[in-house]
């Protein structure tokens, strides 16, 4: 498989103290990798690296290029974009201000060709299109950030904890849409604490503890190991039972 993002041996610090360490991963064209861990893991910290919003020791290579100094400006050209935990919208702006906000690098015709996909992905948009931002529901909201991000026609999309805090109707519409991305032939990193919703949609998985990486291979190995099953899935399993 070729791989489009190659992190090796990563490193990131918050001044003395080491937040992520020896961080190497890959994802290939096509394919959705998603990293799992506790929160406080260095999972979104590894993101943000990647994007460029912190610094990093180690080799971050994009379609074979290597971009660990390049400006995050540089890097979204690149076809590098992510959606952040807490999505940073626009409150005060409408849901078509937003989502047009997205392709101010593009071209007008490219802009407006993307626009109409992301409401063909994301029809609840399209219905708010004149509603503010700040109006939206949660899950709207994360449809909303993620629609913003495919307006640069990213290569590869990272997601951070996109079903935070969504009731389990709207996160299963978020990963479906997840799953649509690649068979439109953009890539994803995705890292959750739903670590089963991931797990279901992904074609490889990390494991992620106190900043290293403990464990990589295919979901569905990952998903059937036991001590992934008693770490992170356990859990969330008797919680749905009890729905």
């Amino acid at each position: 498989m070729t791989k489009l993002l190659a992190v090796n041996d990563v490193h990131v610090s918050y001044g003395k103290v080491e937040a992520v360490r020896n961080a190497t991963l890959d994802v290939g064209a096509n394919e959705i990798v998603t990293i799992i861990g506790a929160n406080g893991a260095g999972k979104t910290t590894l993101l943000n690296a990647i994007m460029g919003i912190l610094p990093l020791t180690g080799s971050v290579t994009f379609a074979d290029r290597q971009i660990s100094k390049l400006e995050i400006e540089d890097r979204v050209a690149a076809g590098l974009c992510i959606v952040p935990e807490h999505r940073e919208l626009f409150g005060t702006m409408t849901v078509e201000e937003n989502v047009r906000l997205g392709g101010f690098r593009v071209s007008r015709a490219v802009a407006a060709r993307e626009e109409e996909r992301v409401y063909t992905l994301f029809p609840r948009l399209k219905e708010r299109r004149t509603q503010l931002a700040g109006t939206l529901s949660g899950g709207e909201q994360q449809m909303l950030a993620m629609g913003r991000a495919l307006m640069s026609q990213p290569r590869l999309l990272m997601l951070d904890e996109p079903s935070l805090g969504l009731a389990p109707l709207i996160v299963a519409d978020i990963f479906r849409t997840v799953s649509e991305l690649k068979q439109a032939g953009v890539s994803v990193l995705l890292v959750e604490q739903n670590a089963r919703a991931a797990l279901e949609i992904a074609d490889r998985a990390y494991v992620m503890e106190l900043g290293e990486f403990v464990m990589n291979g295919s979901a569905k190995d990952i998903s059937g190991d036991q001590r992934v099953v008693a770490s992170y899935l356990g859990f969330q399993h008797d919680e749905q039972n009890k729905l």
